[in-house]
């Protein structure tokens, strides 16, 4: 194979990341499979408001699909979330009024997809947490025995934001390892498909792409930026469904 011809890189902001994320995510693999022949249910978050929003085409109040957040300690008090719209669960590609991604996973197998995302991922070593508030675990813990139980597909779609240094089961154990003296969530190591940025641009182009750094100022806060390689093609193809997300809005201002 040759070597790749062309090299671009990209600057993503957080909300671009997930706009992106979404959009490639409609085009998985398994989300096509689910969507034409069994279930997929997307349970509450932040990045999953996108994905609600690029399986129906239809635009929602995103904050408003959300449950648990992170906020500055100081600052967001007006920010609004809450966990006001019903969940999106679709049989066969039509929505399912009055049914809980909780709910719908009894009724799962083979083929079919529950989308859950992320607080943190060790990108390196494909591993993902979940911050654990909730005295029984939250969405994740009512579901992930069924999930697994079923063979149904675990999507984690998560922004490369939430790259942490560290081996998460580790973490996980130093954290419940204090006991009662801990504050704050613990973390929950969840084993499941861990899609980023990186396997969104190539989905939806054909290119390989890093993270070559990340930061910023101006409204690049939290931002990731990737370098794409790959045949002429591949590259503009990358280029093309980035230039279609840049500009997303915030989630939320404070």
């Amino acid at each position: 194979m040759p070597p790749p011809s062309h090299q671009k890189s990209f600057v993503l902001t957080v909300p671009e990341s997930k706009r992106l994320i979404a959009r490639a995510l409609k085009r998985h693999p398994a989300v096509i499979t689910a969507l034409n022949q069994g279930i997929v249910a997307i349970a509450k978050g932040t990045t999953n408001s996108y994905v609600v929003e690029e399986l129906t085409g239809e635009g929602i109040h995103k904050p408003h699909y959300c449950t648990g957040v992170t906020k500055p300690s100081r600052g967001a008090e007006q920010a609004e979330t809450a966990n006001k719209l019903p969940d999106l669960v679709l049989r066969r590609g039509e929505r399912q009024h009055g049914v809980a991604a909780t709910e719908i996973v009894s009724e799962m197998g083979p083929g079919d997809v529950f989308i859950k995302g992320a607080n943190a991922i060790n990108y390196e070593r494909r591993q993902a947490g979940i911050l654990i508030g909730h005295p029984t675990g939250g969405t994740i813990g009512a579901v992930i025995g069924t999930v697994v139980a079923r063979r149904a597909t675990l999507l984690i779609p998560v922004g490369l934001e939430k790259n942490i240094p560290g081996d998460i089961h580790e973490i996980h154990r130093d954290l419940t390892r204090v006991g009662s003296d801990g504050s704050g969530p613990t973390l929950w190591p969840v084993d499941g498909t861990i899609f980023t940025e990186i396997e969104a641009v190539q989905l939806l182009s054909g290119a390989r792409a890093a993270l070559i750094g990340a930061g910023g100022i101006a409204g690049a806060e939290g931002s990731v930026r990737l370098s794409v390689w790959g045949a002429a093609d591949e590259v503009n193809r990358a280029e093309n469904a980035i230039s279609d997300i840049l500009g997303e809005p915030p989630f939320v201002t404070a």
